[in-house]
C-alpha cells in the first residue's frame, strides 16, 4: 500500500494492522503524535483513543452481509425511466427529421410521390417495426395456444 492511503476494516473500523505501518509509527516526531497521512492514529487498546458511534442497524445488517441495501424498484420509478428514455429519443428523431429536409423521390406499386428525406426514412423505420411487432404477437399467439393445449393435456 502507498504511503498517504487508507483502507477500513471490517465494519469500517480502522485496521489495527495499518496503523502500525503508517509513515512514521517509529516514535512520535517533534514531540507530535504518530500520524498516518497527516490524521491521527490510535492504538485500538489504548486508553484515550475516541468511541467510534455505533453504525445504524441498517447499516450493520448490510455489512454483516457485505452487500448494500437493495433499493426497490417500482412501477412508478420504471415507468418514469421509460418516459424519460422516450422524451430523449424523440428529441433524437425531431433533430433527425429536420436536419433532413431534401426533397427524395420514393416509388412504391406504381404510387410516385415527393417525400423530405428524414420523413421517408422515418416512414421506412416505422413499417418495420410494425412488422416485427406483427410477427412477435403471431409468435406469441403460437406459443400461448401450445401452452393451452398442453395444460387441456393435462387435467385430462
Amino acid at each position: 500500500m502507498s504511503e498517504g492511503q487508507y483502507t477500513p476494516g471490517p465494519n469500517s473500523q480502522p485496521d489495527p494492522d495499518m496503523a502500525a505501518t503508517a509513515s512514521n509509527a517509529d516514535g512520535p516526531a517533534g514531540g507530535r503524535e504518530a500520524t498516518y497521512g497527516g490524521a491521527p492514529s490510535y492504538a485500538p487498546d489504548a486508553p484515550d483513543t475516541p468511541a467510534v458511534p455505533a453504525p445504524p442497524a441498517s447499516t450493520e445488517k448490510a455489512a454483516a452481509g457485505g452487500r448494500a441495501p437493495e433499493s426497490k424498484v417500482t412501477r412508478a420509478g420504471v415507468i418514469w425511466a421509460g418516459v424519460v428514455a422516450a422524451l430523449i429519443l424523440l428529441i433524437l428523431l425531431i433533430i433527425f427529421i429536420l436536419q433532413n429536409q431534401e426533397q427524395a423521390m420514393v416509388k412504391f406499386l406504381g404510387f410516385e410521390g415527393s417525400v423530405p428525406l428524414g420523413m421517408a426514412l422515418f416512414i421506412a423505420a416505422v413499417t418495420g417495426g410494425v412488422l416485427v411487432a406483427v410477427a412477435g404477437g403471431a409468435r406469441i399467439l403460437q406459443l400461448r395456444a401450445t401452452a393451452h393445449r398442453a395444460k387441456i393435456r393435462q387435467r385430462r
